[in-house]
């Protein structure tokens, strides 16, 4: 065998690679949702609008109860981030996917995703989904059926990251591209939005098709997650941290948050726990509560955990390190500074933690708690959404936190001690007289 097909990487390890850069992409239009979520948040009833401007409510009280009167407009604000999450997953994948990336992908993006709407939806017509796309027109000489082009796509989040892909890996195959002289004006970058609009009229075509019989799995699909209760909250969030390495959990994310389950709200059909929790939907939020014990009580416990296993003379450098990423994850939900201090040095933490958080999921579901979160499972959220309709059981999901802190503590720190694991400050001390590293003792 020579050197270049022994160095060829496996198919199985260029699946993972894309599946990576498609994980790292989803982070881009995640990061919009935070605006969506506050600006939403401010503009409902017990907030700012009709209950907040009441005697006694949050304007009143506040002496801003003329705010009651732009509620509508903030909520407005929100929604239109809310609405167009397809449009922002097209554009954010598109940008985070292909390499080199520059605005003639943004726009390609934008150029894909609005003619693949306007082809699926016209596809819809006559298919089993039709009503949902249909108006009906009063005309002097009867009804008439038109497409409600204003809808949102039924395809919801799933067309914008298909659409995304699509955008980036044209960008990368023809954005060099060099036409014939008399063709030139339209070569290079500006071909790339030609060709995807194609494209993307092809594709619509066939999820025009397709996605009564996609759409259909797909419902049911959700169905299934969401009636195993507790069950299913505990498997995703199990498969969500082991995920973590991989940076994969995001692709999980925004299929649980933004696809499956579905939810009815006001007469109009949502798509994933994210969407269906801010919308109002009673039922919503049992996907996302089960992480508040985790990122505000268990992660903090275990970097202390991983302070305290220090050795005495390197605790006042890792104190500094670990506490700072407790307080993070405590304030934010960002745990990526305390996670990544285990999980690659400590597999077995990482299926303990994994575990842990899927016991978690499932034990806030069991208990009823229903809470949701525009960025992360942080104070701030929590503060946030705390008097939300649909919030239940807040008390419980914060006993369960405690205890979650207290169990996080006791394994972490019987395990790196016993295992001996190299958690920051652990490492080997260095030996000057050989160069060598020698063992550290245990801290006490």
């Amino acid at each position: 065998m020579n050197e270049t097909s022994a160095a060829a990487p496996s198919p199985l390890s260029r699946v993972v690679s894309v599946l990576q850069r498609l994980g790292r992409s989803l982070m881009l239009p995640i990061a919009a949702l935070p605006a969506a979520a506050v600006l939403m948040r401010f503009g409902q009833p017990d907030m700012l609008g009709a209950n907040g401007a009441a005697p006694g409510g949050l304007a009143d009280v506040a002496g801003f109860a003329w705010m009651s009167q732009v509620a509508a407009v903030i909520d407005a604000a929100g929604s239109a981030l809310f609405e167009n999450l397809p449009l922002l997953f097209a554009v954010g994948v598109a940008i985070g996917f292909a390499r080199k990336s520059d605005g003639s992908t943004a726009l390609a993006a934008v150029v894909g995703y609005l003619v693949f709407d306007r082809v699926t939806k016209t596809m819809f017509f006559g298919s089993a989904i039709r009503d949902t796309v249909l108006l009906k027109e009063a005309k002097a000489e009867g009804v008439k059926e038109i497409i409600n082009y204003g809808i949102q796509n039924p395809t919801k989040v799933l067309g914008g990251i298909m659409i995304g892909l699509v955008t980036a890996l044209l960008w990368q195959r023809f954005h060099r591209i060099k036409l014939p002289s008399w063709l030139a004006f339209f070569g290079g970058r500006r071909f790339v939005p030609i060709i995807t609009s194609i494209v993307a009229l092809l594709l619509g075509v066939g999820i025009g098709w397709a996605w009564p019989l996609l759409g259909e799995w797909i419902g049911h699909a959700g169905e299934g997650l969401a009636g195993l209760g507790p069950l299913g909250a505990g498997l995703y969030g199990l498969i969500n941290r082991m995920l973590i390495p991989l940076g994969l959990h995001h692709f999980v994310n925004s299929i649980v948050w933004f696809a499956v389950p579905q939810c009815e709200v006001g007469g109009r059909t949502f798509s994933g726990d994210w969407n269906c929790y801010f919308a109002g939907d009673p039922n919503a939020g049992e996907f996302m509560a089960g992480f508040f014990p985790v990122m505000m009580f268990a992660l903090p416990a275990a970097c202390l955990a991983m302070w305290r296993a220090a050795p005495a003379h390197r605790r006042a450098t890792v104190g500094g390190i670990m506490l700072s990423a407790g307080l993070a994850s405590f304030v934010t939900g960002v745990t990526e500074p305390v996670e990544f201090a285990f999980i690659f040095v400590a597999p077995v933490l990482l299926v303990v933690h994994a575990i842990l958080t899927g016991a978690a999921m499932a034990l806030t579901a069991l208990i009823g708690g229903q809470l949701g979160f525009g960025f992360s499972a942080g104070l701030l959220d929590m503060l946030l959404n705390l008097g939300k309709s649909n919030t239940q059981n807040v008390p419980g999901i914060l006993a369960l936190g405690l205890a979650y802190g207290l169990i996080y503590y006791v394994v972490f720190s019987f395990l790196i001690k016993r295992l001996n694991i190299m958690t920051p400050g652990r490492e080997p001390e260095p030996d000057l007289d050989s160069g060598e590293s020698t063992t550290p003792a245990r801290a006490p």
